[in-house]
């Protein structure tokens, strides 16, 4: 799943979502809250489902923008992927949300109630009732007290007019008007010209006397005609009525009230008049309380996020410090610590384990180390005899694969290439594998390198791991022995036939003088016989002086020369002889005189001439009329030594080619097979070598290698042995 969102990035879309959802929230609210008057107040559960919907997107944009820090983070402060940075935001992010929401939700439907509660229908109609009770007495009180003060001034006025004020009649029906009628102060007022009012009675019982009882305003109601005018505060209420109101008589009556009865009216008035602006504020308070939720919630979840992010660094930035110091252990740095915490921790402890497991790896690693460096000066030491011993060396294991292969045995066998790994020895040599199936302990081997027949003395020895094969080439050493075999087979020939040979050519000549004359009978034959006898002793004669040239080969004295000169000198004795065979010459500029005995140099190139010419020969004996013999010669310079090739398109040489520089072994019908012995010692001499190869198209390429100073490369030779 967490493969499937990164390929589908997932995160991106849920915040294209959150945001796409808060902003549609947002307007739904915008228009929900615009759709009702201002003095209306939105449903409870409207307002939470708003409120809701609308903070889930806005937590859930500040939870992916929390990972988003946390990835950029931990990417450039630490270096890491942030996937503990981001579990931790979530975590985090989920701990603070899941309780806020639910206190949101809490929180928003209580207070909806509470308002609806306060601001419903049945409380506005009891603070009403209760408002137009209290005015209701209040107002009861005001009649009664003016109705009570004008019987009272209808009274007095009668009975004033019978008796005077001061006497004593008037008195008591005055104190027994105010007792009936339950009020507590009465007096009669009489307000002069120049405004003074005089009492010329009162009754007081509380002796809250005033100086002037009556208010301007209320002399100027009643001279405007009012009966009766009435007036109240916080202790009292007071009516005037006039007794006689052109001689400026008044009645003045009040009766004292409680504090909270007479002001109750007052405050309840108060009362619905806040609670009407109240009314009209509660929209604007129920926007408030949830907008400051909102802020609240997404204060408390960016604070999550925020200390998430720190707690993560704090937590995460060791932990990636260890992983790179395992990288750098793991790349070959065994001497690193961290120095950071150590306390008594989890990381304290991983950091302590950490230390003590890179210095016991150093520890190690020097002890491995060591003994590494003593295993390479071994295996330096044991190559080393390997590559300077003259022999091959192979190692297999049980099953015959090969393990290791000195350069003298990938020489041998010519290998040029790097052998694949476990590479059985019957696909390189079977030869050598056959001795090991065989269960032989060593032998003589016959092995064609490239068409060249090769002679290995081989010896086979086996352990616990598998066999060693150890071989040597010994095909020199062979002919080197047939060499000096026949060198000694011909010495003695050459001694015993050479000796008879003269008189028997005497003698055959003598007879021929002698009797040529004397011979009548068929004289032709006996001149035939004789010139044969003279013809064979002069063969055998030519025959036991190459027996003696190849046995006695003089040792050459070597000057300096020129091989071009020398090389076209004897291609032209041929071209001369063989005018029916085209010859090619070919030389380098660059080539210069080198060191070598004229003579033996000029017979190596005839001989190898005559071999190229009689090989043409034969080859037209079998061709047809078109075919036409061409001998290429070609001379090139080499580093201290010049190169000789001589190419025909003769007959070719036979398979066994590397014999045919063995003494006596020819392929022609009446060759003695020395030539070419002989050539192959002059090249020696002069330290070089020669190289048989198929010429394309048919015919043989004979390869003619002569060092530039032979001695020089003879103490090379020596020394290097």
């Amino acid at each position: 799943m967490q493969v499937a969102a990164r390929r589908a990035n997932f995160f991106a879309i849920m915040e294209v979502l959150s945001i796409a959802a808060f902003l549609i929230m947002t307007t739904i609210t915008w228009i929900a809250v615009n759709s009702r008057d201002k003095g209306q107040l939105l449903p409870s559960n409207l307002t939470a489902t708003l409120l809701v919907g609308t903070l889930v997107p806005a937590m859930a944009i500040l939870v992916l923008l929390g990972r988003r820090m946390a990835l950029r983070r931990a990417a450039e402060n630490i270096g890491g992927t942030g996937q503990m940075h981001v579990r931790l935001v979530f975590i985090f992010s989920l701990i603070a949300a899941v309780p806020t929401l639910l206190v949101v939700v809490f929180a928003s439907w209580l207070f909806q109630s509470g308002v609806e509660f306060w601001f419903s229908d049945s409380s506005r109609g009891l603070l009403e009732n209760a408002n137009k009770l209290a005015r209701g007495y209040y107002e009861q009180t005001q009649r009664d007290v003016g109705y009570e003060s004008a019987s009272m001034a209808v009274d007095t006025k009668k009975v004033l007019s019978e008796n005077p004020v001061a006497s004593e009649r008037f008195t008591r029906f005055f104190a027994d008007q105010v007792y009936r009628r339950n009020l507590s102060v009465a007096a009669i007022i009489q307000i002069a010209s120049d405004g003074t009012q005089r009492t010329p009675i009162i009754v007081d019982p509380e002796g809250k006397t005033e100086d002037k009882r009556i208010t301007p305003q209320m002399e100027d109601s009643l001279k405007k005609g009012d009966q009766l005018v009435v007036t109240s505060n916080n202790d009292r209420i007071v009516a005037v009525v006039p007794i006689d109101n052109d001689a400026g008589v008044y009645l003045y009556a009040a009766r004292s009230s409680d504090l909270l009865a007479l002001s109750q009216g007052q405050r309840a008035e108060n009362i619905v008049q806040a609670y009407e602006v109240l009314t009209n504020r509660a929209r604007v308070l129920q926007l408030r309380f949830n907008v400051a939720l909102f802020i609240a919630s997404l204060a408390l979840v960016g604070l999550a996020v925020w200390f998430a992010l720190r707690f993560a660094d704090r937590q995460v930035k060791p932990l990636y410090e260890l992983v790179d110091a395992a990288r750098r252990v793991g790349s070959g740095n065994f001497a690193l610590r961290i120095e950071g915490r150590t306390g008594a921790d989890e990381i304290g402890l991983l950091n302590r384990a950490f230390n003590r497991m890179t210095a016991q790896i150093e520890k190690q690693t020097q002890a491995l180390l060591g003994a590494n460096r003593q295993l390479h000066e071994r295996r330096v030491f044991i190559e080393a005899v390997l590559e300077s011993v003259t022999s091959g060396i192979i190692s297999l294991d049980t099953a015959g694969r090969i393990l290791l292969m000195n350069s003298t045995a990938q020489k041998l066998l010519t290998v040029r290439a790097e052998l694949p790994e476990d590479m059985p020895l019957e696909d390189l040599a079977p030869q050598l594998a056959a001795l090991i199936d065989q269960g032989s302990s060593g032998g003589l081997v016959q092995y064609n390198r490239s068409g060249d027949l090769l002679t290995f003395a081989v010896k086979v020895s086996r352990d616990a791991t598998g066999y060693v094969i150890t071989f040597e080439d010994i095909t020199r050493q062979l002919l080197d022995q047939r060499t000096a075999a026949w060198s000694d087979v011909a010495r003695r020939i050459a001694h015993e036939i050479k000796n008879p040979l003269t008189p028997i050519q005497l003698a055959t000549e003598r007879l021929s003088r002698r009797y040529r004359k004397q011979i009548v009978d068929n004289p032709e034959l006996f001149e035939d016989l004789t010139r044969t006898i003279i013809r064979q002793v002069g063969e055998l004669r030519k025959m036991v002086d190459e027996f003696s040239s190849f046995a006695r080969l003089p040792k050459p004295v070597f000057r300096s020369e020129d091989p071009v000169a020398l090389t076209r000198q004897a291609l032209f004795l041929q071209e001369v002889a063989r005018p029916d065979i085209g010859f090619r010459f070919e030389s380098d500029p660059a080539i210069g005189a080198i060191d070598c005995d004229r003579h033996q140099y000029g017979q190596a190139m005839t001989n190898v001439l005559k071999n190229a010419v009689e090989a043409i020969e034969a080859k037209a004996k079998e061709a047809d009329a078109d075919y036409r013999g061409t001998i290429a010669v070609a001379v090139e310079a080499l580093p201290e030594a010049i190169l000789v090739s001589i190419a025909d398109n003769g007959i070719g040489l036979s398979q066994d080619r590397e014999r045919i520089i063995e003494p006596y072994v020819t392929t022609r019908e009446k060759g003695t097979g020395l030539g070419l012995a002989i050539v192959n010692k002059i090249i020696e001499e002069h330290g070089g070598e020669m190289l048989f190869m198929p010429t394309p198209g048919g015919g043989t390429t004979v390869t003619m290698r002569f060092a530039t100073d032979p001695l020089a490369h003879a103490r090379k030779q020596e020394a290097a042995e």
